[in-house]
């Protein structure tokens, strides 16, 4: 924390504020002031179910698209101002944002990627095939736990919740669909499972990054997050249950029949069609980087499709591009189908860039730095401490859109100071993980929450409600912090001595 600034003036905290106000109320603005706000249907639908008359609930208009973009825009010039204003130079400025941009790269390969793989594996009929095994396997009021049970499994075993959405979370959100479970509830459940395992895999770049930030053992780390990510799991389990046997399914059982009788009509479901989903997750779970196992993934589900369904090298192409568009003739079969392609993540990749771009412009200029001092000053209790961790990763993650970010911005500021207090590093580590990790894809503008909204076709506003495990996590975190269950103590430092 005492490190100089490069260049400029150390801004003031009310100035540092500027940047995070304008973009609150930026997106309030454009949510609910402008015509076409938030799309409240979610919430309705939630109400409606709960008892609750929707005629008791405020109108609210119909969705606006793209709410995060121009916002975002507009708060990063707002905070280029006050850093110039502060004498920061522009290229110092610019070079933050390029640099916090080059940083998500490799997360928009992936984002690229994840539809062309979407697209192939529905003409292949490897994305039908699994719907029409999970129609016939799994019952309705056993579907969410069993959803989440498996994406924690699968996430576990590759260290990847990009990778476990983005292959049996579609299948999932399919086979929710056909029997008339509300998506964003299946969202929930598979977003809860899959970041189980980006948070206790050791094949998980956000379960290494925090200890490398916080100075601890990647084991310990895994250990002492259990503690709090264990009692989380067990509580969302018992959620997703409890709303499995309280919810309706919409669908009827003759419709769901209709539905598996034209997937095996057009597609002939077989184990061929199980081997590249296989082979997909057995590469990820031996180490093989993500990228060039989903780009061989689709390029294999491509082959599929021209092999099995027919399809000319023209055509796969042309889905690839474009996504795949189911055309039986059947109404709900044909909406649950027609899925992917690489246009379909452009507004995606550019709200993630944006976004970016003005996280790299506080954390370049110390604005984030700034903040999060403020917090650490007001930080007096271990449970205080914890509290200030949690928060200020959430906070970095609403801001910088960034779960690497929210992870290195507070590890670099509190690692001192929990050394200063004689509390074991896997504390410090353990809380960047359940404020950073935990609630990047509960932010729409975030990479991850961009990712999930985009791949699983529920939006972000939708399925956060939803997600229990990444809402319950951060406060089992600050509970323990506050009551001092599992919290490790170490030898504290001795004071310099100072010459008499």
């Amino acid at each position: 924390m005492s490190d100089p600034l490069p260049e400029g003036r150390e801004i003031p905290f009310a100035w540092a504020l500027v940047p995070i106000v304008t973009v609150i109320v930026a997106l309030v603005w454009v949510l609910v002031v402008l015509p076409g706000g938030l799309d409240w249907s979610a919430i309705i639908a939630a109400a409606t179910e709960a008892g609750v008359s929707p005629d008791a609930l405020p109108t609210m208009p119909a969705r606006f698209e793209g709410t995060g973009h121009l916002p975002l825009a507009f708060a990063a010039a707002v905070a280029a101002l006050v850093a110039r204003r502060f004498g920061w130079r522009w290229s110092t400025i610019q070079a933050g944002m390029v640099d916090t941009i080059r940083l998500s790269l490799g997360a928009v390969l992936i984002l690229l990627t994840i539809p062309i793989l979407i697209a192939t594996w529905m003409a292949a009929g490897i994305v039908p095939a699994l719907v029409t095994w999970g129609l016939a396997l799994l019952q309705p009021e056993f579907f969410l736990p069993a959803s989440c049970a498996v994406c924690s499994i699968i996430s576990i075993a590759t260290g990847s919740s990009w990778s476990t959405a983005g292959t049996v979370g579609v299948a999932l959100i399919g086979v929710s669909s056909a029997m008339g479970i509300e998506p964003a509830m299946t969202a929930g459940a598979i977003i809860s499972g899959a970041y189980l395992g980006d948070k206790l895999s050791p094949m998980s770049d956000t379960t290494n990054l925090a200890p490398a930030m916080a100075g601890s053992d990647l084991f310990n780390h895994i250990r002492h997050m259990a503690f709090t990510t264990g009692p989380s799991w067990v509580i969302a389990m018992a959620g997703f249950a409890g709303l499995g046997w309280t919810m309706d399914p919409g669908a009827s059982p003759d419709s769901i029949a209709e539905i598996q009788r034209l997937i095996a009509a057009q597609y002939e479901p077989g184990p061929a069609h199980l081997a590249v989903p296989v082979l997909v997750v057995v590469l990820v779970a031996r180490k093989m980087p993500a990228l060039p196992t989903l780009l061989l993934g689709a390029a294999l589900g491509g082959v599929m499709a021209s092999i099995v369904q027919g399809y000319s090298a023209g055509e796969v192409l042309t889905f690839a591009m474009d996504g795949f568009a189911s055309t039986t003739g059947h109404a709900a079969m044909d909406e649950l189908l027609s899925r992917g392609g690489l246009r379909s993540m452009t507004d995606t990749v550019f709200l993630v860039i944006i976004a970016m771009a003005f996280g790299g412009v506080l954390e370049r200029t110390g604005m984030l730095r700034v903040v999060a001092v403020q917090l650490l000053a007001r930080a007096r209790s271990t449970g205080s401490l914890i509290a200030s961790t949690v928060l200020t990763a959430i906070g970095a993650n609403i801001l910088s859109a960034d779960q690497y970010i929210a992870i290195v911005v507070p590890g670099r500021m509190y690692a001192d100071e929990y050394r200063r207090r004689g509390l074991a590093p896997e504390n410090l580590s353990r809380a960047l993980e359940d404020g950073g990790t935990i609630t990047s894809p509960l932010v729409p503008w975030s990479s991850c929450g961009a990712f999930m909204a985009s791949t699983l076709g529920v939006a972000t506003g939708s399925y956060w409600v939803f997600c229990f495990l990444n809402l319950v996590n951060p406060l089992i975190s600050i509970l323990y912090g506050f009551t001092g269950w599992t919290i490790r103590h170490v030898e504290k430092p001795n004071p310099p001595r100072t010459q008499a």
